[in-house]
């Protein structure tokens, strides 16, 4: 395996080890950035929406 496969594994590992102990741990703070990303989504999605429409309109 090389290095860079070898640290994307170990990063990739502690980022849901880190993901994990916050959602055991603080489950109102997971849900609350669970709710805050998917708003941000639903922004970016409903910006794109209004930049075609002007396009098209």
């Amino acid at each position: 395996m090389t290095h860079m496969k070898w640290i994307k594994r170990l990063l990739t590992v502690l980022v849901i080890g880190f993901v994990l102990f916050y959602l055991v741990n603080q489950p109102e703070g997971a849900a609350a950035a669970v709710r805050g990303a998917a708003s941000a989504v639903g922004n970016a999605v409903n910006s794109i929406i209004t930049f075609f429409n002007a396009l098209a309109g």
